[in-house]
């Protein structure tokens, strides 16, 4: 009796001593570089400082966020919100749903169209409205078609929409054609245009490492006005396109991290990391050109960051 009584005591201790459950997390990785960079600093700290378990998962934005408001844990944080750019993935699980939160902790972004300095200098290029122009599209036509090519963003991005839109808008559509392709053929293009000495356009936007990695220049365009910025997303309405008006430059981006309110009861020290969690655009655009122009695997980058900003993760995580 004595021997089955302590065995009886020792499984009721191990029972009540044992982790109610294990700090674990799911973390969606879009397909651009900042957000690469992001993603792998949060599950740096997460694995390193909190002693949790990290999954990263591959997904656009309307994947990610579908699977926050799920709130199975399929996938819990997108790292790289960027508004007003994704506002109807916020306006529809953060403020309707209520089963996402969006960080308080922003970061600054700024979005626009960029050419090689020396192809704009070349050719007097310094506004949006000057890839317009017939012998600069000419310039920059590398398939013969008779239309200059410019990247306007990655398939799946919301950016990639209004400006796709602002092509139109733009009055370019009969000398540019706007091309949606992943983001390392973007960097692979700027680079061999340079060599070349030939043109090319692309959308562009910091932080960003191809302000490190090439010697470019962003366009200017009509001041933001929000009378002639009227962007309705494809996950707002089929008819998207023609609903869509926006003859004007993006205004200032707020950008910061969002994750499933499941997360709270589920691992609720990553989920108040992730509500003290900050970087700055400096940050970011050293972790990308890390990462995109040094070749460096982004789960060796962040961890070189989190040991370098021990005191700043510190303060993250209430220590």
């Amino acid at each position: 009796m004595t021997l089955k009584t302590n065995l009886m005591a020792a499984a009721l201790v191990g029972v009540v001593t044992a982790p109610a459950f294990a700090e674990e997390v799911k973390i969606g990785v879009p397909s651009w570089t900042g957000a690469q960079a992001i993603a792998h600093v949060l599950g740096e700290v997460v694995t390193s400082r909190i002693g949790g378990t990290v999954e990263y998962v591959p997904g656009n934005n309307a994947t990610i966020f579908q699977a926050m408001d799920q709130g199975e844990g399929d996938i819990d944080v997108h790292p790289d919100v960027w508004l007003p750019n994704q506002e109807s993935f916020t306006n529809q699980y953060v403020d309707e749903a209520g089963t996402v939160t969006l960080s308080s902790n922003p970061y600054e972004g700024n979005q626009g169209f960029c050419v090689s300095k020396d192809f704009g200098e070349a050719n007097n290029i310094t506004d949006i409205a000057d890839l317009g122009r017939p012998d600069v599209a000419a310039l920059m036509d590398s398939d013969g078609n008779g239309m200059g090519e410019m990247w306007i963003g990655a398939p799946g991005w919301a950016s990639a929409n209004v400006n796709e839109v602002k092509v139109r808008d733009y009055g370019l559509l009969d000398f540019i054609e706007p091309i949606r392709a992943e983001e390392a053929v973007k960097t692979a293009r700027i680079k061999d245009s340079i060599a070349k000495g030939e043109g090319y356009a692309f959308y562009c936007y910091e932080p960003h490492a191809v302000w490190f990695m090439f010697d470019v220049m962003m366009l200017t365009e009509p001041t933001f006005d929000p009378e002639k910025y009227v962007m309705v997303q494809p996950s707002d309405d089929a008819d998207w396109y023609e609903k869509s008006m926006v003859a004007t430059k993006d205004d200032l981006k707020q950008v910061q991290i969002a994750w499933s309110n499941s997360l709270v009861d589920r691992s609720p020290a990553i989920a108040e990391f992730f509500a003290n969690f900050a970087l700055t655009t400096s940050d970011v655009s050293g972790l990308a050109f890390e990462i995109s122009a040094n070749g460096r695997d982004p789960a060796e980058v962040a961890k070189d960051w989190v040991a370098e900003n021990s005191d700043r993760v510190d303060a993250m995580l209430g220590l």
